[in-house]
């Protein structure tokens, strides 16, 4: 429900009482289990970090069952940048509101950078078993490029309409790596 919230209505829109109204339970139990705001947001982030987790998991299936290497890895990132633009658009919302958010809340940044490394491990992992050379100098520019191609779409593009062709600009970008 808080993520439903934080993607509809912002941070300013995430309420006890808002996830209360939503989840269709008596007035007070969200607080029951999240007495602070702060315990409410970083609830929020901690199940974020778990889809993200689960994402990332169906990406490396994806990338096992394909030929590997870079083109394996082209397609499996535009498959998950394709997820997070359809069936998981709200909560990357709720990942923008959320990390904007942490920008004024030092509790908040510690638990979106610890998620962050995470992530960063996680496709440094990926790159180097495609076999591409330096993978944890290229790691971070990896998600920084499908950060931006997300937050473009998300501004950009109607929520319903079909998710473009995200393949050729990660394959440019992939092709570049070991250039520098």
């Amino acid at each position: 429900m808080a993520i439903g919230l934080l993607a509809a209505e912002g941070v300013r829109g995430l309420t006890h009482r808002a996830v209360d109204r939503a989840a269709g339970l008596p007035q007070g139990s969200t607080s029951y289990y999240f007495r602070t705001r702060q315990a409410l947001l970083q609830a929020a982030v901690e199940r974020l970090a778990e889809h993200t987790a689960a994402e990332v998991a169906a990406l490396r299936r994806r990338l096992q069952a394909s030929a590997g290497g870079r083109e394996g890895l082209v397609e499996a990132v535009a498959w998950l940048v394709g997820q997070w633009l359809t069936t998981s658009r709200d909560r990357q919302l709720a990942r923008y509101e959320l990390s904007l958010e942490a920008t004024r809340r030092p509790e908040l940044r510690e638990v979106l950078a610890a998620n962050r490394a995470h992530l960063r491990a996680l496709a440094t992992g990926l790159l180097d078993a495609s076999g591409i050379p330096d993978a944890g100098v290229w790691a971070g520019d990896l998600i920084a490029y499908a950060d931006g191609l997300l937050l473009d779409r998300l501004f950009t593009q109607d929520p319903g309409a079909a998710v473009p062709d995200l393949r050729p600009k990660i394959r440019a970008l992939l092709a570049t790596v070991g250039e520098r």
